[in-house]
């Protein structure tokens, strides 16, 4: 079994949405105090405050008059964005992820309900002290006999309602395919794959940019907390929406296309973040989602019985010769053709990579080590390096 989650657009009545509302906003709220009190307990006393203290600390506030109105909504998502914001720290302190921020009401909102907190009757959802079902529009079907385990609304920035349905789902593993691919990420093509096929960029960000920008234009000139700034701000929003939907849409078209085709799938281990330090191609790499792409390749390997095999980020897939081993001392990003010196083979640059990645994956499937022989000599030669720098006397202690 699985945890698969189904997300449906929904259109709450004006009771439900003054509810829901509500509910977000002191969610909100109870976020942003506990990460006040956690901050301050650690920079002015050096005490780390954990789940079970802010939970007391909710408590406290509800007894408060000027807080009296927590007890108005149900108390499951007060308490579950405590177990987020532990969550948040967890991640925080383990390298994941940077410190936790401060939740903004122009950003939306999202209220989490577990079991205690909703009921699933007669394929409707009512959840806590609201006495009418959710006027869900049903896109798909929940598959038969499954009931949620977590039902978690969100308001969107541009004022669109989604829930969001967990539930364990049995996930068929599909067919064994004798299909075996390697991909290779870029900006102009979104990947080049090793059987010569291309995928263009649809450039997504790039076509709407000139309406984004002349809404964020016409929103900067709008005098804040006016209404006609709150009007513009739903418009920058709306535009933000359409260029994520339709980059997810097409992003999740690809990857299942892939991974229904394909047994095995390698592709490189990009350092995504590091790669957008370059000003020059960090709009067009973050247009291209490399690092979504490779996600929901990931998951969906999982539940499908598919794999996928990341190479070493470092391996010469491009200067690599496909056809004879030879690696070019050096290759410009503009060099998009090539002829090998060593064999005289003519090279479309992506589709070697491709090409490259897959013999580099099916290596490392079969032997789990690196596919670079000449690693192991650098980390040794690297190592003696810092032997020498210990024995010398005038050399400061690393």
């Amino acid at each position: 079994m699985s945890q698969k989650a189904f997300r449906y657009r929904f259109y709450p009545t004006p009771e439900q949405e003054n509810l829901l509302r509500r509910t977000m906003g002191c969610a909100r709220l109870v976020y942003n105090r506990a990460l006040a009190a956690r901050s301050d307990a650690w920079y002015k006393h050096q005490k780390r405050v954990g789940y079970k203290e802010t939970s007391a600390m909710l408590t406290l506030w509800k007894k408060e008059d000027s807080l009296n109105f927590l007890n108005e909504v149900s108390c499951v998502p007060l308490q579950q964005c405590l177990r987020h914001l532990q969550k948040a720290f967890t991640n925080f302190f383990a390298g994941r992820a940077k410190y936790p921020n401060f939740k903004k009401k122009h950003n939306g909102g999202s209220a989490e309900f577990t079991k205690s907190a909703f009921k699933f009757r007669d394929n409707q959802i009512y959840l806590a002290k609201c006495s009418e079902p959710l006027p869900i529009r049903w896109s798909r079907p929940l598959p038969e006999g499954a009931k949620p385990s977590t039902v978690t609304v969100k308001l969107d920035p541009s004022g669109r309602w989604f829930v969001s349905l967990l539930v364990d789902v049995g996930i068929e593993t599909l067919p064994k395919s004798p299909n075996k691919i390697g991909v290779d990420l870029g900006v102009t093509s979104l990947i080049a794959d090793s059987n010569g096929g291309k995928v263009a960029n649809p450039k997504t960000f790039r076509k709407k940019h000139k309406r984004l920008a002349l809404a964020q234009k016409r929103l900067a000139k709008k005098q804040k907390g006016s209404n006609n700034r709150h009007k513009a701000r739903l418009k920058v929003a709306r535009i933000q929406a359409e260029i994520a939907d339709t980059r997810r849409d097409f992003l999740h078209k690809l990857t299942t296309r892939l991974i229904r085709e394909n047994q095995v799938i390698a592709v490189e281990d990009l350092a995504v973040k590091n790669m957008k330090k370059n000003h020059k191609l960090a709009l067009s790499i973050s247009d291209a989602s490399w690092g979504e792409l490779v996600r929901q390749l990931e998951y969906k390997a999982d539940w499908y019985g598919r794999t996928v095999v990341k190479i070493d980020r470092w391996f010469p897939s491009s200067k690599r010769c496909s056809n004879c081993g030879h690696i070019s001392p050096k290759m410009l990003l503009n060099v998009r053709d090539w002829v090998c010196p060593e064999c005289g083979h003519s090279h479309d640059r992506d589709i070697n990579a491709a090409i490259n990645i897959l013999a580099a994956g099916l290596a490392v499937e079969v032997c789990g080590a690196t596919v670079r022989p000449e690693q192991s000599k650098s980390v040794k030669a690297s190592a003696t390096k810092q032997k020498t720098l210990k024995r010398e006397p005038g050399n400061p202690p690393l």
